[in-house]
């Protein structure tokens, strides 16, 4: 993670590392992953019932993982539609409009949380913009607005030409789409300022302290094991290390690289005043925001899955995408050909077979868990704590009747097919967006492709 700590740790206070577990010990909640999931969750336990002994194990230290490398996109987006939602068995369409109010709830719950408890995370809500820059993109940003009507009170818009430079001066701009659900944050301050919370509210963290198991209500480390009446699984793309979860999610690598602080007349140029998160409407993901020390930081997908569902720092690596992720920055906005890019890491989010997030608990096995938001974590996770804590609790709250709730993934297919199928899947999305600029339609690969990743 080594260059994703230098960038989101500017202006943050220095990482303070915490004793690892030594030796068993009981709890009353025992949550394995120091992440976003993991710490929202003891937050809102602690909130409500100040005496409960909470204990979190974290394999390395707070934030290592998603929460530390993230874009910064606390968004209401969620991984699957709602039309798939509403299909979920006992789902409905107004259970499925009622997820979608909650994330965007959610989106304003971190900003209230972070405000209320001091935690400086840049936290700026400008929405998200999302360009179109092809006849095929211009098409599908039209066909979303109109589909994102019948799902919510149509706070999705349509933007022309003119009305995207008011907000940011792009290259080969036919339309946006614009909601403004969404708040750039510093996804560094925010996890170390939350873990910082925990504890001042009692909690307590154990970092270097990967956890092996998890089963009869035991969280089992190298070091000694933690009893208690629940234990919540809050480890996303680091799942398949557990016993018995390697095909419950998979690992996939999101990349990112961001400039050096840009000078005034750059950013006269290129707009993003108010700090709208940016993307655009192409088939393989890319996501951007301008920071508050006036950096781009500029992510994507394209590397590779790896096999066995591995994850390692050397993965975080790949030359190739980050050449990739500057020329597409580069393309986006003119001016940026002598802006020196100080900053490249990478990282592994988790995907569940069907795309769909999920949280839930078993009380007659003391499993909870929360995870699989392929990418768009940063307020799921929150929505996800509070959710765990009305479970935990047993509150009937109208968080533990969304659809996302209890909802079982299948099981990603064994080696070699789970590899294979991943894989095709990722090139598929940049043989479509390729489709697209020759034949200036959209293209047939991605419908294809569409029920598989969330459509």
């Amino acid at each position: 993670m080594g260059c994703a700590l230098i960038l989101w740790s500017s202006a943050a206070a220095p990482v303070v590392e915490r004793p690892g577990l030594a030796g068993d010990r009981d709890a009353d909640v025992a949550i394995v992953g120091a992440g976003y999931t993991g710490l929202w969750t003891a937050y809102y336990l602690a909130k409500a019932d100040p005496s409960l002994r909470i204990v979190v194990l974290e394999a390395a230290t707070a934030g290592f993982g998603a929460s530390g490398r993230n874009g910064g996109w606390c968004s209401a987006l969620f991984p699957v539609s709602s039309h798939r939602l509403a299909s979920l068995p006992g789902s409905s369409r107004e259970s499925a409009i009622a997820m979608h109010l909650a994330m965007q709830g959610s989106v304003n719950e971190v900003g209230r949380v972070s405000a209320l408890e001091g935690i400086d995370c840049d936290y700026h809500k400008g929405g998200t913009i999302v360009l179109a820059r092809s006849a095929a993109q211009l098409a599908r940003a039209r066909a979303e607005v109109a589909a994102a009507g019948e799902w919510g009170p149509g706070d999705l818009r349509f933007l022309e030409p003119d009305e995207v430079a008011e907000q940011v001066r792009a290259t080969k701009v036919l339309g946006a789409t614009f909601t403004p659900h969404c708040a750039a944050i510093h996804p560094g301050k925010l996890v170390r300022g939350l873990a910082a919370v925990v504890e001042g509210l009692g909690v307590t963290i154990h970092e270097h302290t990967p956890v092996v198991s998890i089963a009869g209500g035991v969280a089992r480390t190298a070091y000694g094991a933690v009893r208690a009446e629940v234990v919540v699984r809050a480890t996303e793309g680091f799942t398949p290390s557990l016993a018995g979860e390697a095909r419950t999610l998979a690992p996939v690598y999101s990349l990112m690289v961001a400039t050096e602080p840009l000078s005034a007349a750059t950013w006269e140029r290129i707009g993003l005043a108010d700090r709208p998160t940016f993307s655009d409407h192409r088939h393989l993901v890319i996501y951007g925001q301008r920071t508050a020390d006036g950096r781009l930081a500029f992510g994507g997908r394209g590397a590779p899955y790896h096999f066995r569902s591995r994850v390692k720092p050397s993965f975080d690596e790949e030359p190739r995408v980050f050449a990739a992720l500057q020329a597409t920055l580069r393309d986006l906005f003119d001016g940026l050909d002598d802006v020196a890019f100080t900053h490249a890491w990478g990282g592994a989010l988790g995907v569940p077979r069907d795309w769909c997030a999920s949280v839930g608990i078993d009380h007659e096995s003391g499993l909870a868990w929360a995870g699989g938001y392929v990418g768009d974590g940063v307020s799921t996770t929150n929505l996800a704590g509070r959710t765990l804590t009305d479970l935990i609790l047993r509150r009937d709250t109208p968080l533990i009747h969304l659809p996302w709730v209890d909802h079982r993934s299948p099981r990603w297919e064994p080696e070699p097919l789970r590899w294979l199928g991943i894989n095709a899947g990722l090139r598929a999305m940049t043989v479509a967006d390729t489709e697209e600029k020759l034949t200036r339609r959209d293209s047939r690969i991605a419908r294809l492709m569409s029920p598989l990743l969330g459509g």
